[in-house]
């Protein structure tokens, strides 16, 4: 399997994990978002609470230039550490919800 494969199916493995333990309802719903021919990775939240609209993006990956992007992460998990314990190497996890210019300092990956 070569490496891009490894990397989608190990975002699918780990987003499927972590919306396991959502708490959803008959008002909210849990979706997870796989476009594996433009490699866009999401968990979704979407939904009522009352009268309020919930339309959350919980988690989103991407799959750029041979690197995993992260993207947003509204979680207390680190999926960045989970990916490396799957056997991602550092440097090919971005942490795209940082700016630029902190990356270098980060412990992973540039673009």
């Amino acid at each position: 399997m070569d490496k891009i494969a490894k990397y989608r199916e190990y975002i699918q493995s780990l987003l499927t994990h972590y919306a396991s333990d959502d708490v959803s309802n008959d008002e909210v719903e849990s979706q997870l978002i796989f476009d594996t021919e433009r490699d866009h990775y999401q968990w979704m939240n979407v939904g009522w609470e009352q009268f309020d609209r919930i339309y959350r993006c919980v988690i989103h990956f991407d799959i750029k230039n041979g690197k995993i992007w992260l993207q947003q992460n509204l979680t207390e998990q680190n999926p960045a550490e989970d990916l490396v314990k799957m056997g991602v190497p550092k440097d090919d996890i971005v942490l795209g919800l940082q700016p630029p210019y902190k990356r270098q300092y980060t412990d992973y990956g540039v673009a």
